[in-house]
């Protein structure tokens, strides 16, 4: 018997309740995970599928994505879409190199946040205040980034000992965390080469050894933007102001004032995704360093469906593709192939099963070729594999836009006053 609602106006069926993602359900996908890439590194021969050292990079990949990522949902939860988290990002590159090399690699951080931020102050007062394309403006934020960092840079490094025109001296380190009595023991275990457990090793053994503090940092900032965003008024004020601001200011919020603390906030995230380019993942800034992070950072905000945990996993896998292409190259890139394969005839099913013939379809045919691909070839052209983590965007929004809902009010132009 279907479940029917009636009213005097006649009946309508009961919407599907829709399914929460727990906790027990999260472990399993990642035990999943382990599986298959245990699995495939198994079948393929290449260990550096699964290693501490692919690992380790992945984190330093990862991390810059998500925090624009974070920039790109804090802004959009409260209705401004904000494509220009490139350029925010690049103010905070040249922010970490300017005053970190010249006061020190904590100012540095600082500097990058400050600059980040700046530059989410000028969307925030185009679109907010002045009711600029949101698009338009973020373009804008981009171009004036790139000119006023290039500007900035050759004024201020040039001539400078270790520096130039596109790059700053060498910045000292941020504290590192190595906690040598766990990390040797997992090095044994990982060398082994057994089944998921050198797997899991090599993970854990990542995450002990030579871990930067500001890692530490960005990832507590996750927790931290989700408890602030969902579990505080102050988040529920912002979010009601990307659903329904006409109806958030009948209540009494001072929806102007939410939008401008968001995408302030937006900027110093993005600006504290280049900071860490500069300070982590490198040594200095250099002109061009962020490489549209920005622009993945955004696609893994909406992988991950405008919430945190979704953001994490979404960069955690643009990250670990970026670092199989430096690593290991063809060869390792060829021997995620099959995974791909495989993973997309488990998307055909489960869509054929929901009844979506078309996408099952694409993803079937998809992954068919991919395998065969595989399994007629030894190793993946040089030129093709710089093209793996767009690729990678590309597909995963593809297969995942089905089940993506944006915030109500996202990119709609607001005016004050709008309720009455």
């Amino acid at each position: 018997m279907s479940v029917m609602t009636s009213s005097a106006g006649g009946g309508t069926e009961a919407p599907a309740k829709k399914r929460r993602i727990t906790l027990p359900v999260v472990l399993l996908a990642i035990a999943g995970v382990f599986v298959l890439l245990s699995a495939l590194r198994i079948i393929t021969g290449v260990d550096e599928l699964s290693s501490s050292g692919t690992l380790r990079a992945t984190l330093v990949a990862a991390v810059p994505i998500g925090l624009a990522g974070l920039g790109g949902l804090w802004s959009e939860r409260a209705g401004v879409v904000n494509i220009g988290l490139e350029g925010m990002m690049i103010l905070g590159t040249f922010g970490a190199g300017y005053f970190g090399y010249f006061y020190g690699p904590w100012q540095g951080v600082l500097g990058a946040i400050l600059l980040g931020a700046i530059g989410g102050l000028l969307h925030a007062v185009a679109t907010v205040l002045f009711g600029v394309d949101h698009i338009v403006s973020g373009v804008a934020v981009n171009i004036i980034g790139l000119g006023a960092v290039q500007f900035l840079a050759a004024l201020t490094f040039s001539g400078v000992p270790g520096g130039g025109a596109t790059q700053s001296p060498g910045i000292d380190d941020l504290p590192a965390i190595t906690i040598a009595a766990i990390s040797d023991p997992l090095g044994d275990l990982e060398g082994k080469n057994w089944f998921v457990v050198s797997d899991v090793a090599a993970l854990l053994r990542a995450l002990v050894t030579d871990l930067s503090v500001l890692t530490l940092i960005a990832l507590s900032l996750f927790v931290f933007t989700y408890w602030v965003l969902w579990r505080t008024s102050f988040g529920l004020r912002l979010r009601s102001c990307g659903e329904s601001p006409a109806a958030a200011e009948s209540l009494g919020i001072n929806v102007i004032r939410y939008k401008l603390v968001a995408v302030i906030a937006s900027g110093a995230f993005a600006g504290l995704a280049g900071g860490f380019l500069a300070m982590v993942a490198s040594s200095s800034f250099r002109d061009g360093q962020t490489g549209g992070r920005g622009y993945i950072g955004l696609a893994a905000m909406i992988f991950g469906n405008w919430r945190p945990g979704g953001l994490l996993a979404g960069a955690g896998l643009f990250g670990y593709t970026d670092t199989l292409r430096l690593r290991g190259g063809g060869e390792t890139i060829h021997g995620l192939l099959l995974l791909v394969a495989v993973l997309l005839v488990l998307v055909a099913i489960w869509q054929l099963r929901r009844g979506h013939r078309i996408a099952a379809t694409v993803s079937g045919v998809l992954g068919v070729l991919i395998g065969v691909w595989f399994f007629l070839s030894e190793s993946v052209p040089d030129d093709l594999t710089g093209m793996t983590p767009y690729v990678t965007t590309l597909l995963v929004l593809a297969l995942a836009s089905q089940r993506l809902r944006m915030p109500a009010a996202d990119g709609k132009p607001y005016r004050k006053g709008s309720a009455g």
